[in-house]
């Protein structure tokens, strides 16, 4: 029997036209010229036998055939991104082994647990729990190890998305700035304006991690840059030993401080006007989902956290 179905480039080149409303716009995105993409469409109703796509003078549109074809494709080429990703982890034999990078915060505070819940969901599912290696770093270095293909997954913290690799909210953090108790800016009680904060003397982290992007963003929104740290230290923990050592106030993620505000160890100094929350992401090459196994179920758990 005969297949009538066009090739999956042909199919994307129909989603496109259905999007942009162009064949020559639905051409430059596929980087090809307008007469080869005519030809294909032409070739696509040859095999199929139908109409697919109206020419007019505004533009191109699908017929009701081709939005019936196009609601098709898109699940076809969906599951077409997810098994190009599975031949190239084959390919590249990277084993059952996978590799995850997360930023200084989303490694000491969260990835632990989701871990655990990730094992649980294996072996109550019957099968064999996944070896998982985790790395430590800031955000701009865990987005270069998803690119390059040292990590099959990231995840991040931030204000902006990354660029070059799939990602997905999944969730948010704050910031909040931190004083050892006793220290003069503990017993303040009204809040700090952005220049006040921007004239302190901080302990932070290393340029590239998400923290730091969040604080100077939302300094740059008054027009306003920090003044250089008393330290500059590559992790959350470093961070916050110094501070209860007393040495200098620090903005640190809400989750890492909690503990020791709550047993008084630490106090919150108020802010106003300074957006510091931030965006924790998950990132990852290939398809728009995240590839299947213990890939999407990790990022399925941070979701539901």
């Amino acid at each position: 029997m005969a297949s009538h179905v066009p090739d999956l480039d042909g199919l994307r080149l129909l989603v496109l036209i259905a999007r942009l409303g162009s064949i020559g716009a639905a051409a430059r995105t596929q980087g090809t010229s307008q007469q080869a993409a005519s030809e294909r469409v032409r070739g696509m109703e040859t095999l199929t036998g139908l109409t697919l796509v109206r020419r007019g003078a505004r533009g191109s549109e699908l017929t009701e055939a081709g939005i019936v074809v196009v609601e098709r494709a898109t699940h076809l080429l969906a599951v077409a991104e997810e098994i190009e990703v599975v031949i190239d982890g084959l390919r590249t034999d990277r084993g059952r082994d996978l590799s995850v990078w997360a930023s200084m915060t989303v490694a000491e505070t969260l990835i632990p647990r989701w871990l655990v819940q990730l094992r649980q969901r294996q072996e109550s599912e019957g099968s064999t729990p996944t070896t998982v290696s985790l790395t430590a770093s800031n955000s701009t270095r865990v987005v270069e190890a998803v690119r390059d293909g040292s990590a099959d997954l990231g995840f991040v913290e931030g204000v902006t998305a990354p660029a070059g690799v799939r990602h997905t909210a999944v969730g948010r953090a704050e910031l909040v700035l931190v004083v050892a108790q006793g220290s003069p800016l503990s017993r303040r009680r009204t809040p700090l304006t952005p220049r006040q904060v921007a004239e302190l003397p901080l302990a932070r982290r290393e340029r590239g991690s998400g923290s730091r992007e969040v604080l100077e963003s939302a300094l740059a929104e008054h027009g306003l840059v920090a003044a250089d740290p008393v330290a500059e230290l590559t992790t959350a923990t470093a961070i916050l030993g110094t501070v209860l050592a007393g040495g200098s106030a620090a903005f640190l993620s809400r989750r890492v401080v909690e503990r020791d505000l709550a047993l008084g160890h630490l106090v919150a100094v108020p802010t106003a006007d300074l957006q510091l929350h931030r965006t924790l992401r998950a990132v990852w090459s290939g398809g728009k989902q995240p590839p299947a196994g213990a890939v999407r179920n990790l990022v399925g758990i941070a979701r539901a956290q």
